[in-house]
């Protein structure tokens, strides 16, 4: 026994001896570090996502991520084959909608290749499981290639501090939290994977960098839609860099090589095809790519020609080919082989166009013009280091500088333009901001620094006599801003977005916190209690939702590709009860369902997005006239003073269906809607032909059954 225990305490002292002989080379040390702080940076990334599953459960967000978590069950359940070939006959009826086709598939696909890896290692996880986390795995990845693009364009000591910011900026986080299961998770991912190996290739002129960025941008064109910011921004460089006499071969050869490899695999998309050299978004990346090639030829003729030849050389080339340039694009848009921009992308160029025109754009409340204090609120600290990082990058122009600089202020644009495209914006305010941040320490660090000690004293002493106070001060200062952005960034994604709209919450007088649980209640009951085949109709905000858990088929939903039926539900929505009855039939609508948050307080319901219903529907069906729905002061209301075609409608009766001998609050007249603050106008609500189906416990979501047409041959 002695002997057992003395030979375990020499093991103890020799593993100890072993730990302290420990030592890391001196070369290796920064490697390390560096390892040390991604790792850290990534289970950050990750770990500060999932307050919505601490809180709530682990449960899918908002409305377009159940359409891709029902069809990524199905692409697992039914494989590839059935997938691309999936006739969906549960939505737009009567119409249906072609699944493979019509969608960017590239989250679906990473999501199943996930469940399928881990199901072979013997990992079994839910596919639902693996739909919620796959945002927050992607944003730790997403910290991990904005460290490589911030190396990229500057240092290590900005890529790390990049990495840092963009794990826990509010901008990013928004649309990465658990359960966000939306195109824009890996989206995000694939955009700065694709600029990372673009300043790559640009910098080394590498035929292999130049195929990885190619394939980084078939995964951001499989998985978003927004891999045309992708396709315009960096013909857009290449622009700059020749305005600027910037041109190089390795400049050739990135885009060259990018543009021919990248069109052919974004053409695999069966959503895309064509597309990729017929539209009018993708045009310009092939007039760059024609403009590239002549000024590669012209390079290597102005070798070849004394100087008056090659000038006159260049007045021909460019005479014919500009002349033989107009004269084709004019051909080919009058025969129709350029499609014409898109209602979205002309949205983007003039943010009055959506709603002068296409209002089905406009009233998404995520395409509309972002805020100032939007700004602040998803960028903080950013906000101000972010011109500060555009100075550093103009001190020292260089070509993956310039690429930085003209990213961020496109970005900037198009976040101003339309608050969803703040995503894009976040990646870019963290590179700058930690150009920033980086040079700013850098300097001041150096102040700290013991000088060395030298023979003579300088006859001049040059240095300022508290510089090192001054260098402590600062470095103090921006030490403090950065705690106070970290302090934000976890409230903002604590409370702000971490809380499913599918499950809603709210504080009491006491503090303690109450759950809406109505809309899956609802959901549930439709499942449960209709037919299989019964047909719902909605508004199309809550159309994923509908079939993903309801499993019912619906009328419109969040696709919102045919304007024209959606303008249809939008009228009978309008419409008085006997000409919306009509409407439904002809649908053959067997339920109606509305949102109402007139008993809790909940403002995003039906009746505030009422007037937009009028819109639409009045766009295609003149008969309804936005004027008739409001006073004659143009207010919209919903109490005495509201117009009779309001209070007539079929929204306004289904909402406000025995509302009116309904307490509310203390102190206030029955029918008082809590999110208007008024007391309704219309109480002595009657249905002649609909019946309420079920009303969720906190009357949220109200369901009417649209009763069958009476029998003609018994009435006579």
């Amino acid at each position: 026994g002695s002997f057992d225990g003395g030979r375990r305490r020499s093991t103890q002292m020799g593993f100890l001896q072993s730990v302290q002989n420990f030592r890391i080379p001196k070369k290796n040390e920064s490697v390390f570090l560096e390892i040390v702080i991604l790792g850290c940076i990534y289970v950050l990334a990750f770990a500060v996502r999932l307050f919505s599953i601490l809180r709530f459960e682990s449960v899918i967000h908002e409305f377009d991520p159940y359409f891709n978590f029902r069809t990524t069950k199905y692409l697992v359940s039914q494989g590839l084959y059935k997938f691309w070939n999936w006739f969906d006959d549960e939505s737009w009826y009567p119409l249906g909608r072609i699944i493979g086709g019509t969608v960017y598939p590239g989250l679906m696909y990473t999501s199943a290749i996930i469940f399928w890896i881990l199901n072979a290692i013997s990992l079994n996880v839910n596919i639902r499981n693996v739909c919620v986390l796959t945002a927050p795995f992607f944003a730790s990845n997403t910290a991990i290639v904005t460290y490589l693009f911030g190396k990229e364009i500057r240092d290590t000591e900005t890529g790390l501090v990049a990495a840092a910011l963009i794990s826990i900026v509010p901008g990013y986080i928004s649309r990465s939290v658990a359960g966000s299961f939306d195109n824009e998770g890996v989206a995000i991912f694939a955009l700065i994977l694709t600029f990372y190996l673009w300043v790559k290739s640009v910098n080394t002129g590498s035929l292999f960098w130049s195929l990885l960025c190619s394939l980084a941008y078939l995964y951001m064109a499989a998985a978003w839609g927004g891999y045309i910011f992708i396709i315009n921004i960096i013909p857009l460089y290449v622009l700059v860099m020749l305005a600027c006499g910037r041109f190089s071969q390795r400049l050739y050869v990135a885009y060259t090589s990018m543009y021919i490899l990248g069109t052919i695999f974004a053409m695999q998309i069966r959503f895309i095809g064509f597309q990729a050299v017929q539209s009018s978004e993708h045009m310009a990346a092939m007039g760059v790519f024609c403009l590239l090639q002549l000024v590669n030829f012209l390079s290597w003729m102005r070798t070849m020609l004394p100087g008056d030849h090659f000038r006159r050389l260049i007045k021909l080339v460019f005479t014919v080919v500009g002349s033989t340039t107009a004269v084709a694009v004019a051909i080919m848009t009058a025969t129709g082989y350029i499609s014409p921009w898109t209602g979205r992308f002309y949205s983007l160029l003039d943010p009055t166009y959506a709603k002068e025109h296409i209002p089905i754009i406009a009233s998404v409340s995520e395409h509309q013009p972002t805020t100032w204090s939007s700004f602040f609120f998803d960028l903080h600290l950013l906000v101000f280091l972010f011109p500060a990082g555009l100075y550093f990058c103009f001190r020292k122009l260089n070509d993956a500088n310039i690429f930085a600089i003209l990213y961020s202020v496109t970005s900037v644009y198009f976040a101003g333009v339309m608050v969803r495209l703040m995503l894009v914006l976040a990646p870019a305010a963290c590179v700058l901001s930690a150009v920033a941040v980086s040079s700013t320490l850098k300097t001041y660090m150096g102040h700290l620094k013991k000088p060395k000690a030298v023979a003579k004293k300088p006859k001049v002493d040059n240095t300022i006599p508290i510089q090192r106070e001054i260098a402590l001060v600062a470095i103090a200062g921006l030490t403090l801003l950065l705690c106070l952005y970290t302090f934000h960034c976890t409230w903002v994604t604590s409370e702000a977005y971490s809380s499913p709209s599918v499950v809603l919450a709210a504080k009491q007088g006491d503090g303690s916190r109450v759950i809406f649980d109505d809309f899956r209640e609802a959901y549930y009951w439709l499942k449960m209690n209709t037919a299989p085949d019964a047909k719902i109709m909605s508004w199309w905000d809550y159309g994923y939702q509908i079939t993903g858990m309801g499993n019912r088929t619906i009328i419109v939903d969040n696709n919102t590709w045919n304007n024209t039926h959606i303008a249809t539900v939008g009228r009978a929505m309008s419409s008085t009860e006997p000409d919306a009855y009509k409407i439904m039939r002809m649908l053959d609508v067997d339920y109606v369902l509305v949102v109402f948050g007139g008993l809790t307080g909940y403002a995003s319901d039906d009746i505030n997005k009422f007037l937009w219903m009028v819109r639409i529907g009045g766009g295609v069906y003149p008969v309804i006239k936005e004027a008739d729905y409001l006073t004659a002061n143009g207010e919209y209301r919903i109490d005495k003073e509201g117009t009779p075609a309001m209070l007539n409608s079929l929204m306004y009766k289904m909402c406000y269906y025995r509302f009116g001998k309904t307490m509310t609050e203390y102190g206030k007249p029955a029918g008082y809607d809590r999110v208007r603050q008024v007391e309704i106008g219309n109480k002595d609500v009657e249905l002649e032909y609909i019946e309420e189906a079920y009303t969720t416990e906190h009357w949220i979501v109200r369901i009417y059954k649209v009763k069958p047409e009476e029998n003609r041959w018994a009435a006579a």
